[in-house]
């Protein structure tokens, strides 16, 4: 631990991502889900082209690419982070949080189905404890969902993260590899931003731009910035210090900080069955994740 930037990366990445869950609670207070999507892209693909513009990098990446670049952005920012903005305009924080961090599942699932991943009784107990997890955050709010406002949400939350399973499988079947990311990345903001601003002024009932709160307004800039720029370039730096497998461990301590931080800012109610339904969904997904590299000293070796 005495790469201080790789320490300052790795909190960076655990800190902010765990806030952004309640980062878009604050923002689609006062602001429609579809305009904080939108504008949080396309502010984060602006900081993007100031940083290419200064480095002189940009460039056109190609048809091609761009055909890719559009399919990631479609799965993994429009479908999977806007339809998470939208439910949670109905649903808490600490839930959309959770129910986000099964997205692992249906990725092994998934990967199963394509033939990526191997079955295994580990990963099979490993979904199972997922699935029991999920169980009990039903049980424990089953009349919620006869409230139609609240059941649009979980069912948009779970289209969330089919989008982010969907994209992550696609990323690994394609197995494609780009000298800069920061460029692909400027492309995927880019449309997903457009793509979201449309859809706000198609979609939201509401869109006075009076009644949008400085604290909204403030929570959607710190989405942008930090949620979708800064935790960016930390997770990268990251993985050029330590394995995959070592920075997905994040995943489990973004969920514990979102919960948290929903309870003490938001006051929103955590029973004790939805701690055990957080408890089952984290060792869960650490089990279905698990490998014995997970905990040892990554060893960075340069090939010439």
């Amino acid at each position: 631990m005495k790469d201080y930037k790789l320490l300052f990366a790795v909190l960076t990445v655990a800190m902010v991502w765990g806030t952004t869950f309640l980062a878009i609670r604050v923002a689609v207070e006062t602001i429609p889900a579809w305009f904080v999507a939108g504008i949080r892209q396309f502010l984060a693909a602006i900081i993007m082209l100031v940083v290419l513009l200064s480095r002189k990098e940009f460039k056109w990446i190609g048809w091609k690419n761009l055909g890719y670049q559009i399919v990631f952005a479609s799965l993994m920012l429009i479908v999977a982070n806007g339809m998470t903005t939208v439910a949670e305009e109905t649903v808490s924080s600490s839930l959309a949080s959770l129910i986000s961090a099964c997205s692992p599942i249906l990725v092994f699932l998934g990967s199963l189905a394509v033939g990526l991943q191997k079955f295994s009784f580990r990963a099979l107990a490993g979904v199972l404890l997922c699935f029991s997890g999920i169980l009990f955050i039903f049980w424990d709010g089953i009349q919620d969902l006869a409230n139609p406002e609240y059941r649009m949400g979980m069912i948009f939350l779970f289209c969330a993260i089919a989008g982010w399973a969907s994209g992550t499988i696609f990323t690994k079947k394609l197995n494609i590899q780009s000298g800069n990311i920061t460029l692909n990345l400027f492309y995927q903001f880019l449309f997903a931003g457009v793509v979201q601003v449309i859809f706000a002024f198609l979609f939201s009932e509401n869109y006075n731009f009076e009644n949008w709160s400085l604290k909204s307004i403030s929570a959607m800039i710190y989405l942008s910035v930090f949620g979708s720029v800064a935790a960016f370039f930390a997770f990268h730096y990251a993985l050029t210090k330590i394995s995959p497998v070592q920075v997905s461990i994040l995943a489990y301590v973004n969920t514990i900080i979102a919960i948290f931080l929903g309870w003490l800012i938001m006051d929103e109610k955590i029973s004790f069955k939805f701690i055990l339904a957080a408890v089952m969904i984290i060792c869960g997904v650490f089990i279905i994740n698990y490998k014995p590299e997970m905990f040892r000293r990554q060893k960075v070796e340069y090939e010439k």
